[in-house]
């Protein structure tokens, strides 16, 4: 159960500003229903519906946002939200042992779980899964520029009634810029100019956006580079060896080149033609992997490496709209191609045992379409009723490349086999107006079909997997007043096994181990259930969340067999294990204080363990209880604002306890921003992050540090840091 203190704390904020009785606000209704919120999301039901008409709870970021937060990448877009985090640990891998920080960004935790287990979409097309595997270890974060991002959509619990695999813990939806968001009422064109520093990575931006439109044709180019470093912290050890705490020396560069075309055939219909591509460089001198004296022979003296990202995709859309067709009145259609790519090399100065090298890839070509079509049915309830297919095929690839191969291998090597993944899905949903309430059910057939090849696999026997999942979903939403709107929702989700978990080969005969792939690997799925109320009271409007989550399946690498010797090696198998349960509360407010002055508020916290053979332990991936207080002021030439963030220190008995891992105490850090319009076009953006210069670590970045560890400040936050961008409108 949650602790009801922190249970009291979180439903406190929204209670205060809640209505005592419902019924004084009832003479209000012939106004209309429940005071609409501006925010619009697509990715809750996949139709456009306002925020306070969903039956879970979502959150739209968005591109002035961004811009005026001097948000760098997506670690920085979440760094205020309640419940969602991106995970970034410090740059202190190694050659061939620790992979720490070598994913950068790594993916998006949501109430309490990540990495692939959260679905990611960029305009519908699903980001490049992570990898890992040693010291090799892809993330996803940095797959994304948030300089052609129009709109960052949260949606928090199983998204897979909506999108298939992979949404267990929700979806988060990043649309990208089109020409109509660069072109000014009545210009036939324009676009803008930005430069932006920031001192956090002492990094330099770049962006310019040009739109046109021309009769029936509009289109957009937009293109944006950074250059930067190393993210700073609170070290202060400049030793070039492991006692180092201040950051790797990082060189990168990111280009990023966003293109699109629409034409509008009729008044009804228009054909689209985007095309993206990014291409993002780092070097890293990893001083903290060089050995201190008494050196042995294989002592690390020197480690350098270079890391690339590229995705490039190219996508061709319809899109019909006519509320006066007789069946269908809206149906969109995309067809696309995504080739997504990254690459690491590890060079390493040995001390007198040979030098070598680490040379790896992993690969992800997918084509596919989606279709969504819409009719409105009418009569006694008003009815929208959305369906559709969608389907994707991909080619997972991943290659082990270099010198001085680990003992019993030889390189180049594939940790799993070229694996054609294949995920293919039908959907109907409904969407009933009944008076006062809004009813929406939901469902969806997906199946899914992982064909490895065996050329060039060496790992063992390559086995193939297929299954299929349905997965319901039931919302309702009662504006049962202006000022109170209770919601509920339930919902099914699931996540295909990926390539490497169903075959994962590798052979260590003179270490006694194995690793075989598993044709019996089920997929994970959830069961959840949200219930909440949101409203507005006056100039003040709040919601309240509070979700059960319980994931059964967990898919988890186990011994399964032999004694661990050459004769009767261990035999490592991905298993379905463990069941997990997460339950938690958010509440949110925020208060128009008069035209210039806004504030606002928000806590979190949630609770979780997993379950194994009969044994519960606490889910590591769990944030601690946040709570956010902001005030803002807003003028026609300028504006300012606060923002102060609490984080509560990590609870040692929520910390698994198969190590003693560092538990970081809690922190309150204050973030301040400006913006300044001298002249009507030209925007001064200006931000000082972590004013009071406060050293403190956020628990997603230093989760599994040992307690015991020498080097915790190579894991703190940065100190205080500004940035200031400039942009011109044209």
């Amino acid at each position: 159960m949650l602790s009801k203190t922190k249970l009291a704390l979180a439903l406190s904020l929204a209670w205060g500003i809640a209505p005592a009785m419902v019924s004084a606000q009832q003479a209000s209704d012939t106004e209309g229903a429940v005071t609409r919120l501006n925010e619009i999301t697509v990715s809750s039901t996949r139709t456009e519906r306002r925020v306070d008409k969903v039956p879970n709870t979502v959150t739209v970021t968005s591109a002035s946002k961004i811009e005026q937060d001097g948000a760098r990448d997506i670690k920085d877009v979440f760094r205020d939200e309640l419940d969602v985090t991106v995970r970034a640990a410090p740059t202190r891998f190694t050659a061939a042992g620790a992979a720490t920080g070598r994913a950068g960004n790594e993916g998006i935790n949501i109430r309490g779980l990540e990495g692939n287990q959260v679905l990611m979409m960029v305009d519908g097309i699903r980001v490049p899964n992570s990898f890992s595997f040693g010291s090799f270890a892809t993330g996803r974060g940095d797959f994304l520029d948030v300089d052609g991002i129009k709109t960052v959509e949260v949606l928090r619990g199983p998204a897979s009634t909506q999108f298939g695999s992979d949404g267990l813990a929700g979806a988060v939806s990043f649309r990208t810029l089109d020409p109509s968001d660069l072109l000014k009422s009545g210009q036939s064109t324009g676009g803008f100019a930005r430069s932006s520093y920031a001192s956090i990575d002492r990094s330099w931006s770049n962006t310019l956006g040009v739109a046109g439109t021309n009769g029936q044709w509009q289109g957009m180019l937009l293109g944006s580079y950074r250059q930067g470093h190393e993210v700073g912290n609170k070290g202060d050890n400049d030793a070039q060896n492991v006692n180092r705490t201040t950051p790797n020396p990082v060189d990168y560069n990111n280009r990023y080149l966003l293109g699109k075309a629409f034409l509008t055939v009729d008044p009804t219909q228009q054909v689209g033609l985007t095309f993206e591509t990014q291409n993002r460089k780092q070097n890293t001198e990893v001083y903290s992997a060089r050995a201190v004296p008494p050196l042995t022979s294989t002592s690390t003296l020197d480690l350098d490496t270079r890391d690339q990202i590229d995705r490039n995709r190219v996508s061709l859309e319809h899109r019909f709209n006519d509320l006066n067709a007789q069946w269908v009145q809206r149906a969109e259609t995309r067809v696309y191609w995504q080739d997504a790519k990254v690459s690491q090399l590890a060079t390493e100065d040995r001390n007198t045992a040979t030098d070598r090298t680490r040379d790896n890839s992993y690969s992800t070509k997918v084509a596919g379409f989606s279709t969504l079509l819409e009719s409105n049915l009418t009569g006694a309830l008003n009815q929208r009723l959305t369906y559709g297919v969608d389907w994707s095929k991909a080619e997972i690839t991943g290659l082990r490349d270099g010198t001085v191969p680990p003992f019993g291998e030889t390189f180049p090597t594939k940790p799993f086999p070229d694996t054609t993944y294949t995920l293919g899905g039908a959907f109907v949903q409904s969407e009933i107006e009944a008076g006062k309430f809004s009813i929406i059910p939901g469902l969806r057939f997906d199946h899914y079909n992982l064909s490895p090849s065996a050329a060039g696999y060496t790992g063992g026997t390559a086995v193939a997997l297929s299954g299929q999942a349905v997965t319901p979903r039931l919302g309702v939403v009662w504006q049962l007043a202006p000022s109170f709107a209770p919601y509920s929702q339930l919902a099914k989700g699931f996540r295909a096994p990926t390539p490497d978990q169903v075959n994962n080969g590798f052979t260590n005969a003179a270490s006694g181990y194995t690793s075989i792939g598993n044709p019996n690997l089920k997929a994970e799925n959830a069961d959840s259930i949200e219930i909440g109320f949101r409203g507005k009271v006056e100039s003040v409007r709040y919601s309240v969340a509070a979700f059960d989550n319980r994931y059964k399946d967990f898919i988890s690498q186990q011994a399964v067999s032999g004694a661990g010797t050459p004769a009767d090696p261990t035999v490592f198998q991905y298993i379905n294990l463990a069941n997990a349960h997460i339950h938690g509360v958010e509440a949110r407010a925020e208060w128009q204080i008069d035209k210039l002055w806004k504030a606002n508020a928000g806590i979190a916290y949630s609770k979780g363990d997993s379950e194994a053979n009969g044994v519960k332990t606490p889910l590591d991936t769990i944030q601690p209880l946040k709570a956010v207080f902001g005030v803002r002021y807003d003028d026609a030439l300028w504006g300012a604002r606060a923002n102060l963030v609490y984080s509560e220190g990590k609870d040692s008995s929520q910390i698994s306890t198969t190590t003693a891992q560092f538990a970081p105490p809690s922190y309150t850090v204050l973030d301040l921003g400006f913006y300044w319009k001298p002249i009507r076009n030209l925007t001064v953006n200006a931000n000082l992050n972590n004013a009071f210069d406060t050293k403190y670590w956020r628990w997603s970045d230093a989760r599994g540090l040992a307690s015991s560890s020498t080097v915790t400040d190579a894991y703190t936050a940065p100190g205080r840091n500004a940035q200031v961008s400039v942009r011109y409108d044209f």
